[in-house]
């Protein structure tokens, strides 16, 4: 059997052809293995007869479903390259991405509509797409579009030939860019089969589990989980979008064994009247990651039984880095534990020797799983990937017992509610105002959301407002990313070679966000 992501279905469906493999939690649909494989090769026969070929790049644009986990695996059957889209950018964002990857085909949910009339305007000069394919209701279809239900149900279910395998690209995965630009890291088949096995070889992930995914599958952290989840012969329990009280109710009727949610989340879920009276003896443990998990919230779960183990990771580690055990989740509370079973986890200094015991340094990563480029971006390739090590720009200690400690972020990175967001790509939009002479941005504590952007301003113009640099960033920015608060000064502080000290604005505002 080749190495194919999109065989790797296949190979489910032979074992396990009635085992239950999606099931849609607000559309309370279900399908098994072998359905879902049916519908797989459908959709990817589909494709070919709109020219889709090998190496050529399909956009997904929708909310978890399973249209979009049957147009992953089916893309990976024929050898194309998925590019999964943030639903959360706008407009602006999605064409940069669309432009970069060189994507023909798109497919997108209904309810994105809007957002993709204004791409489709925007014609050759904005993106490369020539064909969209629309998932949902057909009169809510715009003329420009394909229905992606009458493609499908028109195709054949034989499953397609195999034309990729191994280091051929699988998809490309992008990230927002410390420089205001996103880059898209690479994975390939190999790299996100090695994903699941170093996974499954470190967590208790089990045949037949029943796994609830509640992060978006555009995110490394859905998307892992879920072809993991093929491998393994366990269901993925797929939440549209994240409801705590919804969340509940599933965990109870379905049975739910496994969960993975970023910190925001599982602190909304402790907050509901739910928690209280749901029935969550299956769930075994939770995986929490994206941020820094506070003690606090360790301690409030292992309290109802359930164990948290922190999970460390990065997009283009295909997910996996670091993971506490179930004994150590409390007794070495704070920490994101050891490497995974095939990954290899230094802290180095700038010689890129290992620290002593305590000692700051830079996380590297060594695997089977890591990425095997930034695409089209050569020299940043390069300053990451360095001998067959991944330099992750993060800041940790490692104590005498091998557990890793992560102390800053990468490049300034704020993390809120789960979501990457670079300062850079915020200053970017606030430096095209014109009252706005200088602007650093940094993180605020946020009770709702672990941390949320503020933009610190020196005015070019007296006359400058909060409001009028808040409203100047609607629009231009996903509302993730967009600033909570302005602070005004006269002067951002920098070191001698001109740097903005960032640290120093980080004391001077401690206050935290207004949400």
């Amino acid at each position: 059997m080749k190495n194919n992501i999109g065989l790797v279905l296949a190979k489910r469906a032979q074992l396990s052809r009635d085992l239950e493999a999606v099931i849609e939690v607000e559309r309370e649909r279900r399908f098994t293995y072998g359905e879902i494989n049916a519908r797989a090769n459908r959709t990817a026969h589909a494709l070919q007869t709109l020219g889709v070929r090998k190496g050529d790049r399909v956009a997904l644009l929708m909310m978890n479903g399973v249209e979009y986990v049957e147009s992953f695996f089916a893309i990976a059957k024929i050898g194309a390259i998925v590019v999964p889209l943030n639903w959360r950018l706008v407009a602006d964002e999605l064409a940069f991405i669309l432009e970069d990857s060189g994507a023909t085909v798109a497919i997108y949910d209904g309810e994105f509509a809007d957002v993709v009339a204004d791409l489709h305007q925007r014609g050759a000069d904005g993106t490369a797409v020539t064909q969209w394919l629309h998932v949902g209701d057909a009169d809510s279809r715009a003329a420009f579009a394909v229905s992606y239900a009458a493609l499908q149900d028109a195709a054949s279910d034989v499953e397609p030939k195999p034309v990729a395998e191994e280091h051929d690209e699988l998809y490309i995965m992008y990230t927002s860019g410390t420089t205001g630009l996103p880059k898209g890291a690479v994975h390939t088949h190999a790299s996100a089969l090695w994903a699941c096995i170093t996974s499954g070889a470190t967590a208790d992930v089990r045949y037949l589990d029943r796994y609830i995914v509640v992060l978006p599958l555009f995110h490394v952290g859905a998307l892992t989980p879920l072809t993991g989840n093929v491998y393994k012969g366990a269901t993925s329990v797929i939440m549209r979008a994240f409801d705590p009280t919804l969340l509940f109710t599933t965990i109870e009727r379905e049975k739910i064994t496994v969960l993975l949610a970023v910190p925001a989340m599982l602190n909304f879920m402790l907050l509901v009247p739910e928690i209280e009276t749901t029935d969550l003896s299956t769930l075994r443990w939770i995986m929490s990651g994206a941020a820094p998990v506070p003690v606090t919230l360790i301690e409030a779960w292992t309290a109802r039984g359930i164990p948290i183990h922190q999970v460390y990771g990065l997009t283009e580690t295909c997910g996996p880095a670091c993971l506490t055990s179930p004994e150590e989740a409390v007794t070495k509370a704070g920490s994101t534990g050891r490497p995974f079973f095939h990954t290899d986890v230094r802290v180095v200094d700038a010689k890129g020797t290992d620290v002593a015991s305590g000692e700051t340094g830079e996380v590297i990563i060594r695997g089977a799983h890591i990425m095997k480029e930034y695409w089209n971006r050569p020299e940043a390739t390069a300053e990451t990937v360095r001998d067959g090590w991944l330099h992750s720009g993060d800041l940790a200690t490692i104590d005498e017992d091998g557990l890793i400690y992560i102390q800053d972020r990468k490049k300034d990175m704020i993390i809120s509610g789960g979501e990457n967001v670079y300062p850079a790509e915020i200053e970017n939009v606030i430096l095209a105002h014109p009252q706005v002479r200088e602007v650093a941005v940094v993180g605020q504590a946020s009770v709702k959301w672990g941390e949320s952007p503020l933009a610190i301003v020196v005015k070019e113009d007296d006359g400058l407002t909060e409001e009028t640099v808040l409203e100047h960033c609607r629009g231009k920015l996903a509302r993730f990313k967009l600033p909570k608060n302005v602070r005004f000064i006269d002067e951002i502080p920098r070191n001698p070679a001109g740097k903005i000290l960032k640290r120093i604005l980080r004391e001077r505002f401690p206050e935290p966000a207004s949400e």
